[in-house]
């Protein structure tokens, strides 16, 4: 079969390969994928950027059908539809993974970067206690978005984030930063605005602009946001910042557009060792400061229930779907901000 391979280490070094099938162990699953989105991670290891083992298959962002189970699993059956949490292979034992935060467990070797991923149409899934089901009203391709919409739960709602009458600022309106900007929304936030720059423009503010949930779109190289937030708040600033660019300026947007005691939420990450961080500016401000990574176990069914309402526009979000053999051009759709959400097609006669 064939599959997107990270070969080696190194900037690029991503082609299609021919790998064998996958075999599966007697606790195994294998799954038969059925959709699997480009995540933002994806193209920081394209970039050398995020940690990898080569050579691997690429992608995480799936959801697919149990296509054979081994003989000691339980509670799965084949021809179950499912997404998975990718925690595979944390240890267990260390105090991490006993407190429930199995996510960032130093020895979790997650598919795509530890383990051959879902950028293939067979994976095998090595803990099926991390599988969840995913309703039949959702798609393959909708249901791939649970991953990423998880992420947003886990720094959004659980840490309660946003609270009701809230106004919230989102930096980043990248696939990320618009499901963060919903799920405000849907979480009772009074106001929402996001912003990006002029790269944006095109493709992914216009998009947000068309959300009505989204009650402002502002671009930071035309408009002066700060004069906005000031306007729509009385002076005091927004309640809750979500940082989902990874960008240094937004760091700095967002300490100047906070108000005193609100809260920070970090989700996008920068892909560089270091960045210049206004940290006097959120210190007088007395604000808390949340950085996030990976997803909790709670999230997933939360997640797919907020897909299920249809609070995700996943025919907008998603703007190239197609095969395999069409990835170079998604990439660098992608990291020119010429696309929103990329995502392969398997086992569908694509």
């Amino acid at each position: 079969m064939q599959a997107l391979v990270k070969t080696g280490k190194g900037k690029g070094l991503v082609e299609l390969r021919d790998v064998p099938v996958p075999t599966i162990g007697d606790s195994e699953v294998l799954i038969e994928v059925g959709a699997c989105g480009i995540c933002g991670t994806d193209i920081h290891i394209y970039e050398d950027e995020f940690p990898y083992y080569p050579p691997v298959t690429l992608g995480h962002e799936f959801s697919g059908t149990v296509a054979a189970i081994g003989k000691n699993v339980r509670g799965w059956a084949v021809g179950d539809r499912v997404v998975g949490e990718p925690h595979t292979m944390a240890c267990g034992v260390c105090a991490l993974c006993r407190t429930g935060n199995r996510q960032i467990c130093p020895e979790k070797r997650s598919p795509g970067w530890g383990i051959n991923g879902a950028f293939a149409p067979l994976m095998r899934w090595p803990e099926p206690a991390l599988l969840h089901r995913i309703p039949n009203m959702l798609d393959f391709p909708a249901a791939a978005l649970t991953e990423p919409l998880a992420n947003v739960v886990t720094d959004v709602i659980l840490p309660q984030t946003v609270m009701a009458g809230d106004v919230v600022a989102v930096a980043g309106p990248g696939p990320i930063g618009i499901m963060a900007a919903l799920v405000a929304k849907y979480a009772g936030a009074a106001r929402v605005i996001i912003f990006g720059v002029n790269d944006d423009e095109e493709i992914r503010l216009s998009l947000c602009r068309a959300l009505p949930a989204i009650d402002n779109v502002v671009n930071v190289q035309k408009e002066d946001l700060s004069a906005l937030v000031q306007d729509l708040t009385s002076g005091r600033g927004v309640d809750t910042f979500i940082e989902a660019s990874g960008a240094q300026a937004a760091m700095k947007t967002g300490a100047q557009i906070i108000r005193k005691l609100g809260t920070v939420t970090a989700i996008g990450l920068t892909g560089r060792p270091a960045v210049e961080f206004p940290y006097d500016a959120f210190m007088k401000k007395s604000v808390r400061y949340l950085f996030n990574l990976s997803t909790k176990y709670e999230s997933w069914d939360r997640a797919i229930h907020i897909l299920a309402e249809g609070v995700i526009p996943h025919e907008q979000l998603i703007s190239h779907k197609g095969s395999l053999g069409q990835w170079k051009d998604f990439f660098d759709a992608l990291m020119a901000r010429k696309a929103m959400k990329g995502m392969f097609l398997f086992n569908q006669g694509e």
